[in-house]
This record gives C-alpha cells, structure tokens and sequence, in this order.
C-alpha cells in the first residue's frame, strides 16, 4: 500500500516542528494473513481487538526526514511516493487466482504442439474488473525451425520462448472470458520438455484483498483512493 505526499507538502512539514500526526485506518482485513507496516514510519497498536479494521499513525519527523531525501534525488517531481505497509492475502486455491490456467503438451521428436487454456475468474476480486494487457511467455526447447500459432504469437529464436499479447479479458469478453492458446512448433532437435509458462497481467479498480482505507482525524485530506493489482510470479505447470 503506497500513499503519495504532494511536493507542496515538504515546505509545510519543514516550516512547522510539530506538523499533525497522519492517522488512517485499513478496513476489511479478515482476508489478511499478514500485515508489515514500514517500520521506519508507520506505528500500530498491537492490542488492537477490532478483527476487521486496524488503525495506524506515522512518525511525522521520519516521514519529513524521508520527503526530503525524495525531493533531494528528483526535485522536479510534483508528488512522492511512500510504501506504507505491505500485508499477504489468505489464499482459497485456484478460486483466488483471477485468471485460471491449464498447460497441455504433445511432443515428438519432430514436433511440439502446445495448447494453453485460460478462463477469467471474477470471483477472485471484491469488484470484477478487466485484466489487461496481458502477456503469456512460454520456453519451448528442442531447436524450433518454424511456429505456427492461433492466435498469432512471437517467437523469440535468442531467449528460445513464445509470446502472446491479449489486450484485456472479462467477463464481457467472447465465451465470458475463456478461451485457448494454441501453436505447433516444428523442432530439428526434438523432442521438447514441458516447461513452466509465465503471465503478466494488471487490472485497475479492484483488489483481491477487499481492504479499503481512510484517514482518521483532522489535518489533512484524502483527495484520491486507486486501487490496482498486478502480477508477481503468476506461473503454471503442465
């Protein structure tokens, strides 16, 4: 969780010794295994019995301190990013991923046809909201000669890998979001290992936490909340 501070702010933070604490409460935290507040800046109280809401404050000199270092590295910069806390999210399988996945391969000594089926999951997010741009990158070994694919993929011959770009899934998209990568590769030194497949996706909106935040107290103001997730290591298996 990342708040930005407005450049403005640092003269104002610098000008007064005792600027007003910056309170704000992260709410719907029943789903959270973990909760890692940036221990430099950000406070809690342990003894807090709320199973749902957890309330927090940061150390105003720190931040001031941490403000400046930014503006120092890129003055020119309107606003400032701060990483508040990080938490991880209780896991429910392949009902909290929100693009499901399965791998098939067929190889032999000549050939690799590969078939990758996807199909959009909205039950993984609070709010079901578009995943976009999208990418699929799968090694296929084996010395491939040729590649024929639907829809249309790249081959990278140096990194030995396919790639395929879909501009955004939903469940407004054709079949409700399912459907299938398919390419035959013609191999000189086959046959092919099945391999791990990585993807790439974000999506704007929603989150798979269902955590919400506010500010708490007077003395400043929240003008924007953008919630967004994207992917990390979002791999799958044969």
């Amino acid at each position: 969780m990342t708040m930005s501070f407005p450049s403005g702010i640092i003269k104002v933070f610098t000008s007064n010794p005792t600027p007003a604490v910056l309170c704000f409460r992260v709410k719907n935290i029943s789903r959270l295994e973990q909760i890692l507040p940036n221990a430099q800046l950000v406070f809690s109280d342990p003894s807090q019995c709320d199973s749902n809401t957890k309330d927090f404050w940061m150390n105003m000199q720190a931040v001031t301190v941490y403000l400046k270092k930014l503006s120092e590295q890129n003055p020119a910069a309107s606003y400032y990013n701060v990483d508040v806390l990080k938490y991880q999210v209780s896991s429910n399988g392949i009902q909290s991923t929100p693009l499901n996945l399965a791998t098939y391969w067929k190889c032999s000594a000549s050939t690799t046809d590969l078939r990758v089926d996807y199909k959009y999951n909205p039950e993984a997010m609070v709010a079901p909201s578009v995943l976009s741009n999208i990418q699929v990158v799968v090694p296929v070994d084996g010395g491939v000669t040729n590649m024929q694919s639907l829809p249309p993929a790249i081959w990278n011959a140096e990194q030995m890998k396919a790639f395929w770009k879909l501009s955004s899934i939903s469940e407004k998209s054709e079949n409700g979001g399912s459907g299938s990568l398919r390419a035959k590769f013609d191999l000189s030194e086959g046959p092919s290992k099945p391999t791990t497949l990585a993807v790439q996706f974000l999506s704007e909106g929603s989150t798979l936490s269902g955590v919400d935040f506010e500010l708490v107290g007077t003395g400043y103001r929240l003008s924007l909340i953008k919630k967004r997730f994207a992917t990390g290591r979002y791999l799958a298996d044969c």
